[in-house]
């Protein structure tokens, strides 16, 4: 039976890419069918967590509204494919997060009318509906943050993850690894599983993170 799964994701985050990659896989294998909720990571960073995104400057922000934007005018099938294709432009080949010319890029990755980018800048509508997907999941669960996969097409248990180096590349390790993850979720009494991540995924976004990490560090230990 195709398993309902409505997936929570936040296009900054390059876990949550690779979660997505998997369930992609799935998707076409026909082992699960997938609605979108959008989430805000940059968000929930705020210090204080920012209730809407005039309280803080969220590099994301285009993308996610974008991504309503699609939703509302085309249906879920077109947001996953605006997403991954978004995903695909900024973690695999290392395109900015921030600029619209990625937003509109993968609008026309994905058969979409890039024009949409700019109607999801200018109706306030779209960047409700992301604080309201954003707000639904913390208000739902005491393990907000993405990748965040709900059972049941949102109605069903949550799990926060799986949180994947890399996607499964046979149709097999995918098949298992949704087994796996359906039984935690449905565990009565099993709440925690966590292990030591030894490895980041293999993307250009990760590894011009890590370079900037490295840069700070550098600069820092030169003005002690």
């Amino acid at each position: 039976m195709t398993e309902r799964i409505h997936f929570v994701h936040d296009v900054v985050c390059p876990w949550s890419n690779q979660t997505s990659r998997w369930l992609a896989h799935l998707e076409r294998l026909g082992e699960v069918s997938l609605t979108w909720g959008l989430y805000s990571l940059e968000l929930a960073g705020a210090e204080p967590p920012a209730q809407d995104f005039g309280e803080t400057s969220a590099r994301a922000e285009r993308a996610l509204r974008t991504a309503a934007a699609v939703r509302s005018e085309h249906g879920q099938e077109a947001t996953g494919a605006f997403l991954r294709a978004f995903g695909a432009r900024v973690h695999e080949h290392g395109e900015r997060l921030s600029q619209a010319e990625t937003a509109v890029g993968a609008l026309t990755d994905a058969g979409l009318d890039p024009a949409l980018v700019e109607v999801a800048m200018t109706d306030e509508r779209h960047a409700k509906a992301v604080l309201a997907d954003h707000h639904w999941l913390l208000a739902r669960t005491d393990n907000p943050g993405v990748p965040q996969l709900v059972f049941d097409g949102g109605e069903g248990p949550s799990v926060f993850g799986p949180v994947i180096a890399e996607p499964p590349a046979d149709e097999t390790t995918a098949r298992d690894l949704l087994g796996h993850v359906r039984w935690f979720a449905r565990a009565d009494g099993v709440y925690e599983l966590k292990r030591d991540r030894d490895r980041d995924p293999d993307l250009a976004s990760v590894r011009r993170m890590r370079a900037r990490e490295q840069r700070a560090a550098a600069e820092e230990a030169r003005e002690t």
